[in-house]
């Protein structure tokens, strides 16, 4: 931004309060530096302001303002990988900026029972898994679906619901936050919008909404029109994109380094450790964030869909970013694998199929389902071809390709130039067809023919300590172990001396113990505390990690009351929710407390930001 500062010749401010002033407004944004102007001429206007100083009569009075919204606008956000915070932040930002009141607020954070004091909500909110809340959600779902939910008579609210079309119970989290606020007396403003994995421009537009008609609900249109900016604020520049402003818009090439198979001969699995160059891209991460991915179809199941469609792979179709062969935008541009119910449904509608149609009718959700597994977008066009379907009219039929996520194995202190990766390749046959993950394969096998776009998510749950002396249990099986060696990287940085404990699983010692070097060396180093595996097929009767926790339950609750934040990574189908019960098990055991209490207990350590799962 540019230089502004106050003159003391020119102004009834003392030397040091004139000093003071300058020194903030370079640090103000022009939205931040406006919200101040509005507050201060608020403050003028009802006699708050000033009270301390003498008036001057050669410094007029500022124009009174209006009075600001009787009621704020809370902002309500519940997110697993941060998505709905960030937005939440930009909302609370640009409403502030337009002379809203707004604040955000992590929904673990909030309580429940303050929802009947206010009158403008919003709720950003993620689902996760199959239809359920985000972690720091599910206090305030449960409590605006239980009996002790109250009248919203009077409230007016939005929700942004977050989620993913190719699981089954869409956005369902959003919808029920929705239906229930409207079911207890609440007034919709701007309808519910659901957004699949790539929403940035959809939530530009929303925002918009959201503002404009809570202005209205609100009044405080007329606020905002007479704010007066402080000197120099309106000639602040926007920010200018550079070097580290590469995002999913605008991804940063990256070179692969080094790509190695980390599993030894024999393994039934094929997981790989890749190294990225991101030499000077600006790019800063920190433990817990993950990188984002815009990978590309594979050629084969690019060539294999347009022969199913019958059309030519040089024709034009208008893509994401203009007109390009139909071959460029199956290729780089839609998601041609995941077959989905929303997309069934719109292919549905050009084939005029009975049978297609039947599959689709609400009581044949579980033979749906079952079609739909294991089963990739040409076997539905081979099962219910269209005849005559030119290649412009499917790609409408398409999402875009969407990004995909992998926890950043290594610490940006430690490797500031590289990002490293510990990714499972995905290799399966089905239906009499070979299948392959997009990315997961695309990083395994063809990641070197090209630079990789890729760009940081950054993930504001899943964060290592403040404090370098407290303790940490690292719970991480199969690749769920790729940010904990990031944590244990960056500690090692750091020279922190908390205590570091990881449980670590996988199938076989000799073949699957992902980095072991490097846990021997901490180890030996005295930098990792204690580490316990389980190899479940290495005996007759398999071990798990959440069978070590329970072994280890005395010293696991010690930890925990010693002051020690438990951390999950990794498949939130199974063993995220066995290692959750292991734990209760432990805490309920170890602290004599019946399993409810066990159960509370657990979500003051979740309040308390010590309890952090990073699941999928």
């Amino acid at each position: 931004m540019s230089t502004l500062f106050v003159d003391e010749h020119a102004s009834p401010l003392d030397a040091q309060q004139a000093a003071q002033l300058s020194a903030l407004l370079q640090t103000l944004s022009a939205s931040q530096a406006t919200w101040l102007s509005g507050y201060l001429s608020g403050l003028n206007a009802q006699g708050a302001l000033g009270a301390g100083t003498q008036a001057t009569a050669a410094q007029p009075a500022a124009p009174a303002a209006q009075s600001a919204p009787a009621e704020p606008l809370t902002i309500l956000y519940g997110s697993q990988t941060g998505n709905a915070e960030d937005v939440a932040e930009q909302l609370a930002e640009r409403a502030n900026a337009d002379g809203l009141t707004a604040n955000a607020v992590d929904m673990l954070d909030y309580k429940p029972r303050d929802l009947k004091k206010e009158s403008n909500v919003v709720v950003l909110v993620s689902t996760h898994g199959e239809g359920d809340p985000p972690d720091n959600a599910e206090e305030l779902h449960a409590f605006i679906h239980g009996k002790k939910a109250p009248k919203l008579e009077g409230m007016n609210f939005s929700v942004l619901a977050f989620g993913d079309t190719s699981y089954e119970q869409f956005c369902q989290t959003g919808k029920d936050f929705d239906a229930q606020l409207e079911k207890l007396g609440g007034t919709r403003v701007v309808d519910r919008v659901d957004l699949d994995v790539d929403f940035d421009d959809t939530v530009e537009s929303w925002i918009d909404d959201v503002i404009a008609k809570f202005k209205d609900a609100t009044g405080a249109g007329q606020a905002h029109a007479n704010v007066t900016p402080l000197p120099g604020a309106a000639a602040q520049p926007a920010a200018t994109e550079s070097a580290s402003s590469y995002s999913r818009k605008n991804p940063f090439p990256a070179e692969v380094l080094t790509n190695v198979v980390m599993n030894g001969q024999g393994s039934d699995k094929e997981v790989h450790h890749i190294e990225l160059d991101t030499e000077d891209s600006g790019l800063t991460w920190e433990p817990g964030d993950s990188l984002g991915i815009i990978p590309a179809n594979d050629p084969e199941v690019v060539a294999e869909l347009i022969g199913a469609l019958g059309v030519e792979a040089d024709e034009m179709v208008t893509g994401i970013d203009g007109d390009v062969t139909l071959e460029h935008a199956l290729t780089h541009q839609y998601e041609i694998t995941t077959l989905t119910r929303p997309f069934i449904e719109k292919y549905a509608e050009q084939a005029a199929n009975d049978a297609l149609n039947a599959l689709l009718a609400e009581d044949a959700r579980q033979q749906l389902s079952e079609y739909i597994d294991g089963r990739f977008i040409v076997d539905l066009v081979e099962d219910y071809p269209i005849e005559g379907m030119a290649g412009a009219d499917f790609v409408r039929l398409l999402r875009k390709l969407p990004p995909r996520l992998y926890s950043i194995a290594s610490s940006h202190a430690a490797n500031p130039d590289e990002i490293h990766l510990t990714v499972a390749a995905v290799r399966y046959e089905t239906h009499g067809r070979k299948r392959h993950g997009v990315a997961s394969v695309q990083l395994a096998d063809r990641s070197e023919e090209a630079r990789l776009p890729i760009y940081i998510d950054h993930n504001k749950n899943f964060k290592l300590p403040a404090d370098d002396s407290a303790p940490i249990i690292m719970i991480g099986p199969g690749t769920g172990i790729a940010p904990f060696r990031a944590f244990v990287e960056e500690r090692e940085e750091r020279g922190a001396d908390g205590k570091n404990w990881v449980f670590f699983g996988a199938q076989h010692f000799r073949t699957d113990f992902y980095y072991q070097t490097d846990w021997l060396r901490w180890r030996e180093a005295g930098l990792l505390t204690r580490m316990d595996v389980a190899f479940s097929r290495d005996q007759a009767d398999k071990i798990y990690v959440q069978d070590k926790i329970r072994q280890a339950g005395a010293e696991v609750y010690q930890w925990i009351e010693d002051g020690a934040t438990l951390y999950v990574c990794g498949d939130a189908n199974a063993m995220a929710a066995d290692v959750h019960d292991a734990l209760l098990d432990v805490i309920g055991e170890q602290a004599g407390i019946t399993p409810e209490d066990a159960a509370g207990y657990l979500k003051n350590l979740q309040k308390e930001k010590r309890y952090q799962r990073d699941v999928y």
